[in-house]
Formats: C-alpha cells, structure tokens, sequence
C-alpha cells in the first residue's frame, strides 16, 4: 500500500494545511519541517538547483517523517511529473499553466486512466519497487496524488473559467509575485491590483468548489489569507526562515 495522503480528502472537507518549501537538497531539512509541525513541503525544482538524486532523498526523509510531500516540477513536462511522481511524490505542482489544454496534460500526466493517461511502471519507487499489486497500486495512486496548477499570468486569468471546469483538478495555486508582473506592478505583490486578482481567484474558485492555494512571508499573511478561505499555504522556506531567524537574533544582540 502506499503512503495515505490525508490532505487530498481534507481539502475536499474544508481543512487548510500549512507548508513550506525546501530549497536545500538535504534531507535533515525534511526533518525539521516534520518537528516543526508542518502538514507538507513542496521540494522546489523549479526554483533552486535541485537534482533528481537529491529530490528522492528528500521524498525518503518525508517517509521516515510522516510529513505529506509534494514536488514542484522546472515546466509543465509530462516526463518530469512522472519521473517525481515514480519517485514517491503524492502532489504535483506544475507552474505557468495558463490554459485548459494545459492545465488537461497536467492532470493526464499524473493520474493513471481512467482519470488520466500517466504512464504505467509496476517497478517505480511510489509502487514498491514492484511489490504492490498493479491494478492495486493505480488505483490507491489516483485517491492520494494532489495534482495543483497555478494561475499567476494574464493568460491564466482570463482563462480561469474554463480551466475551472477541469476535471481532477485538487487545487489552484496563485503566484504573487508572477501576477504582479502580469498585472505591471513587477515586485509587489501586496499592490491592490495583484490583491484585488486574488481575491477574485478566491471567490471563482469556491464557487466550483476547487481549493485555493499560495505562498506566504509571514504568520499574519498566512493568518489573513486562511481567513479568506485560502486552504494550502506555502509559508516561506528553508532559505528564508534561516536568513529570517539569523538576522533576528543578530539584531536582538547586536541592537
């Protein structure tokens, strides 16, 4: 059997989850996230120099640790899904799917038929090196894997609608700072224009009964957008809460 993914049903229930992302290719890292208290991490491949080596170790950690990992892949590649889906991933985050069609490949790449088209290997890491029964193993697959697609350019708000009506779809995720580029006021993310986009991705999103998901700096960011149902958060990373930390205590000794 595989690992259970709690997250996917409860999201459907109206839970919220709070994570973090993992920038360091160390799996002690993964560790500390599970002592801390997060409900997941996404490894970040798309923004650090992540190896394929590294992103597995990780995901070994999240199985010693309980804690739900979800990988975010470089593009919207049906080769990289599968490859960190194989590996033992239980989410996919795909960036930069600004389409139906799009965010349609992300779905048929990560579920097996009938929900998708994945491709099938009995041997791979998530199926137990081939020691779980295959019909089994796709089945169990498809109920835990978080597949969440962002919206963070102008494509992808306009489009929203019908990207809405895909079907398999467990979470939309909206990128601050790329909607702040979208939207002409690159590098802030807090403008009224790129809050004003969310909010209304909020609400199009609750109405088709789809989760929200972002990133986060701060507990009171975090604090506000769980008040406006936002239900999978990002909070920070591993990179950034050791600089915030290190730069905290300095302060407090230093004046």
């Amino acid at each position: 059997m595989i690992r259970s993914n709690p997250m996917k049903k409860g999201l459907k229930e109206g839970k919220s989850y709070i994570g973090t992302f993992a920038k360091i290719p160390d799996p002690s890292v993964v560790e500390i996230f599970a002592f801390a208290g997060f409900d997941f991490f996404i490894i970040d491949n798309e923004h650090s120099q992540m190896s394929k080596e590294s992103m597995v170790n990780l995901l070994r950690a999240s199985d010693i640790s309980g804690i739900v990992p979800i990988v975010r892949v470089r593009e919207n590649s049906r080769a990289q899904i599968l490859q960190a889906l194989d590996a033992g991933g239980l989410g996919i985050m795909v960036p930069e799917t600004s389409t139906a069609a799009e965010v349609r490949h992300v779905v048929d790449s990560a579920l097996y038929a009938p929900e998708g088209k994945r491709g099938y290997t009995a041997s791979s890491r998530a199926a137990g090196y081939g020691s779980m029964d295959p019909a089994s193993y796709a089945k169990q697959a498809n109920e835990h894997i978080l597949v969440i697609v962002y919206v963070e350019t102008q494509e992808a708000l306009q489009n929203l609608d019908a990207i809405l009506t895909v079907p398999h779809v467990d979470v939309v995720w909206m990128g601050p700072m790329d909607l702040s580029q979208a939207l002409g006021v690159t590098g802030k993310p807090n403008h009224p224009k790129v809050v004003e986009a969310m909010d209304w991705i909020i609400a199009k999103c609750k109405t088709a009964g789809v989760a929200v998901g972002t990133i986060a700096s701060d507990p009171r960011t975090t604090r506000a957008l769980l008040e406006k149902g936002v239900q999978l958060i990002g909070l920070s990373s591993d990179q950034a809460m050791i600089l915030h930390t290190g730069r905290a205590y300095l302060k407090e000794i230093r004046g």
